[in-house]
């Protein structure tokens, strides 16, 4: 006896929740929220002597090459950020918290995949009735 299929049955379409691919890149935010590190910086006498705290934010807009493909040479590794912050940082004394945000804004752009670098630099204990002081400085990658 043959199986047949009755005649009200229909077919579904299954939706995959996971496209084959994108249409096109789309940049995505990578951040570093609150980190806290130890570092000379200042033009004061008692600043060129003894470390200070400082407080990083990072966010850095980043275009994939391709499908990311759960492969981490295919991201900007934060990883590898959060050693190159602490080496710009431990790389001896800086007057300016200027400096320091440019000198991270230009190690971000080693990789060629980050078009705009957001850095925020805060001392965090200058001015007893202030939580803390300091710059952001935002760079672009030329051409983008």
């Amino acid at each position: 006896m043959a199986i047949t299929k009755p005649k009200s049955a229909t077919t579904k379409k299954v939706v995959s929740a996971f496209p084959a691919r994108r249409s096109e890149p789309v940049p995505m935010r990578l951040f570093i929220r609150d980190l806290v590190l130890s570092a000379r910086i200042g033009v004061h006498q008692h600043e060129r002597v003894a470390n200070q705290r400082i407080r990083l934010n990072l966010e850095l807009e980043v275009e994939a090459d391709g499908p990311i493909n759960d492969e981490l040479e295919n991201t900007v590794c934060y990883g590898e950020l959060m050693t190159g912050i602490r080496h710009v940082v431990g790389n001896g004394h800086v007057n300016l918290v200027e400096t320091l945000c440019e000198r991270i804004a230009d190690m971000c752009f080693a990789d060629r995949r980050v078009l705009n670098a957001k850095v925020r630099i805060e001392k965090l204990d200058v001015f007893p009735e202030a939580l803390s002081v300091g710059i952001e400085v935002e760079r672009r990658r030329p051409g983008h």
